[in-house]
């Protein structure tokens, strides 16, 4: 007699199929990223480290002025120190705390805003989508740089008022787009399905709506940081963002910017208004390629 095995399904399964973890598909997303996606990760990433971490890798303090001024660049200040002897390195450190802190709060907060609104304004389509949409479109005729110079010099330039003018102003756009692209969803069947089950108006916008719209709103995030980032850098540079001896990049484009005429004479010093400038311009360009490929990632595009 033979022996004779018996019957298994599972024995003719050549090959197991397991969903992968969330690590694992990010791990096959980030293989597949350009170099320019790469590029603007790295640079933003060392940037989050230098904000986070500033009190221990900055040299001095943030407003130690004991130095002499206009020191050249080396002998202990390696890109020198400003008009009031203040350690330039150490203030770039500090800057990238201050700027990019003050415009991560005010990114959230514009959203917070412009995004709930934007939702309401979707679902209700009645006369709280009509008042807010006028509302909103009075505030963007405004311009906005203007408009946050007079409430800075009425309210002060305190860093809470910086945040909450600031968001005020930029979460006009975050209404627009939020609403453009949810009244596409509010009208899908599933969303109507659970207003009639008597689902309730934040039940709706928190489950139903915005998981579908997440995408092109986190894209605009970055986008909307962009443009934080630059008017209070502009604000700074123009005297009424960021108030001495609070470090910012734009204050410092401000100070140094009288050296750039001593370029002739000492090139390292007439380069000193270019870093944070530079570290400006930096971090704007690995956004926006970051973004880019989000873009590109969420919009179901082949190469």
């Amino acid at each position: 007699m033979t022996d004779t095995n018996t019957y298994s399904a599972a024995a003719e399964v050549a090959t197991t199929i397991t969903r992968r973890t969330r690590w694992e598909r990010t791990k096959i997303v980030l293989k597949k990223a350009p170099l320019t996606a790469w590029f603007g990760m790295v640079v933003i990433t060392a940037y989050v480290f230098v904000a986070v971490f500033a009190q221990w890798l900055a040299p001095y303090g943030e407003a130690d002025s004991s130095f002499g001024a206009y020191l050249p660049w080396g002998d202990g200040h390696v890109f020198g120190t400003d008009q009031i002897g203040r350690d330039i390195f150490s203030r770039l450190i500090y800057g990238a705390q201050n700027t990019m802190g003050i415009a991560f709060a005010t990114t959230i907060l514009s959203f917070v805003i412009g995004g709930g609104l934007g939702l309401v304004a979707s679902i209700d389509r009645g006369w709280i989508d009509q008042g807010l949409s006028r509302f909103v479109d009075v505030l963007m005729a405004i311009p906005s740089l203007i408009f946050a110079l007079m409430l800075l010099s009425v309210f002060g330039s305190t860093a809470w008022s910086l945040i909450i003018i600031i968001a005020i102003l930029d979460s006009t756009r975050v209404f627009r787009i939020t609403r453009s692209v949810a009244v596409n969803v509010v009208v899908m069947d599933y969303v109507e399905a659970a207003r009639l089950r008597g689902e309730g108006l934040g039940w709706v916008m928190r489950r139903e709506v915005l998981p579908n719209i997440m995408p092109p709103l986190v894209a605009e995030f970055g986008l909307r940081f962009c443009f934080v980032f630059l008017t209070i850098a502009s604000l700074s540079f123009l005297g009424v963002g960021l108030q001495p001896p609070t470090a910012d990049w734009g204050s410092m484009v401000r100070d140094s910017a009288g050296l750039m005429q001593y370029v002739a004479f000492d090139l390292k010093a007439g380069l000193t208004p270019l870093l944070p400038a530079g570290a400006i311009a930096l971090l704007t360009v690995a956004v926006n390629y970051v973004v880019d490929w989000f873009l590109h990632l969420t919009s179901g595009l082949k190469d």
